[in-house]
């Protein structure tokens, strides 16, 4: 599933052997994970990168059109988007799979998750900051932090393109240097990019108890054993929380079966006695 959201965000096969982005009316859409506009291939826009882009320039926007896909995405799938959808995902779980030592999970790992609200703050309002102070708005996620950019945009760029190496300057150090950072992590520590930097799943984790899909703990039957923290990958406390990307690696674990996908109609089909 992963590997297929990938595909699809980025199918843009012209794009791939020449190097030049996709601008048609699919663009004007937003994916529901991560996704770099100026990868090659992609054909929808990033959520976090096109709301900084109405934001930025000399007369901001409210970008409401992102603001909505943003909730249908988010009370459809809540964080099984991250887990299930979002291209950067699939690469830290590819990068995670590498036979090196693992960090597991620290103390210290849950502390630095709330260095997302930063992230947040930044995403969300930075480019207006910038505007008030300068008079133009900037996306100062994308352009100093965010290492989608670097790895689906600027490196394919420069690959397929070698006259964009004449434009590349410190930004373009700055921003490989934050890319090989994450990604030498990421084969010892699980997805950090998303538990400690990326402000997406904050908004994703916020509706993940309502979202129509993902795992759910039925409270009547959890015991509150605290199995299913103990094998999830992540920082969930317990199956379903905002920290939860419904990976399904608790439903095993649990020794009751409280834990389950859910999916519409199942409370209905359950009332009426079947499974």
């Amino acid at each position: 599933m992963q590997a297929l959201g990938a595909v699809l965000a980025n199918g843009n096969l012209p794009g791939w052997l020449t190097g030049r982005l996709y601008r048609g009316p699919l663009k004007a859409a937003c994916v529901p994970g991560l996704n770099c506009y100026s990868c090659p291939g992609a054909l929808g826009a990033c959520p976090v990168g096109s709301w900084q882009s109405a934001m930025s320039g000399v007369a901001p926007k409210f970008p409401l059109y992102v603001l909505g896909l943003l909730l249908l995405f988010a009370l459809a799938f809540g964080r099984m988007v991250c887990g299930w959808l979002c291209p950067f995902g699939l690469v830290q779980d590819l990068l995670h799979r590498l036979p090196v030592p693992k960090a597991g999970k620290k103390p210290w790992m849950r502390a630095l998750t709330r260095v997302r609200w930063a992230m947040l703050a930044l995403a969300g309002v930075g480019a207006y900051l910038a505007y008030l102070a300068a008079g133009t708005g900037k996306p100062l996620f994308c352009a100093y932090v965010c290492p989608a950019g670097m790895l689906e945009g600027a490196l394919p760029l420069m690959a397929l393109r070698p006259e964009l190496f004449a434009a590349a300057g410190w930004l373009t150090v700055w921003k490989g240097a934050v890319l090989a950072v994450l990604l030498a992590a990421m084969a010892s520590v699980y997805r950090p990019f998303c538990r400690f930097l990326c402000p997406l799943v904050l908004w994703y984790g916020f509706w993940n108890r309502l979202a129509l899909f993902g795992v759910a703990a039925d409270e009547a039957r959890c015991v509150h054993c605290g199995r299913c923290a103990a094998v999830c990958p992540m920082d969930a406390k317990m199956a379903g929380d905002a920290h939860c990307i419904s990976c399904g690696r608790c439903l095993e674990a649990c020794p009751t079966a409280a834990i389950s996908f859910r999916r519409p109609g199942a409370e209905k089909i359950q009332e009426n006695g079947g499974d």
